[in-house]
């Protein structure tokens, strides 16, 4: 029985898994009530937001996590399906730079987010 002397590479594709699957869940489950609450209910009179209550929600620390959350675990799935379909298509000579920029993509815009609810 031989064994590789070859130090085994670490795989980074758990990381972005997880990322796309708390990405689907949350646009599976907050993303509807969301469209309701803001596209349906409050358009048509039905729910009253203040905006003075909308603003300290968004200007506290749970309200700014949940923002984050709503926008980057999204945009994490979105990026991780994309770059996978580009695979599925046959569009993946450039592969490593596929990866770097969707992946980068979506680490931009969590970054992003992060750095304007900070300065709220």
């Amino acid at each position: 029985m031989s064994h590789s002397n070859k130090p085994r590479e670490r795989a980074d594709e758990p990381i972005f898994w997880g990322l796309f699957g708390g990405g689907g869940v949350v646009a599976a489950f907050a993303t509807p009530v969301l469209i309701l609450i803001t596209g349906l209910l409050v358009p048509l009179g039905i729910l009253q937001l203040e905006y003075a209550n909308v603003a300290a929600f968004a200007n506290h620390w749970i309200g700014k996590i949940v923002i984050v959350t709503v926008i980057s675990l999204p945009m994490w799935h979105a990026c991780h399906r994309i770059f996978h379909a580009m695979h599925d298509f046959k569009i993946d000579t450039a592969r490593g730079f596929f990866k770097l920029f969707w992946y980068g993509l979506a680490f931009a815009v969590t970054v992003a987010c992060v750095a304007y609810l900070v300065t709220l």
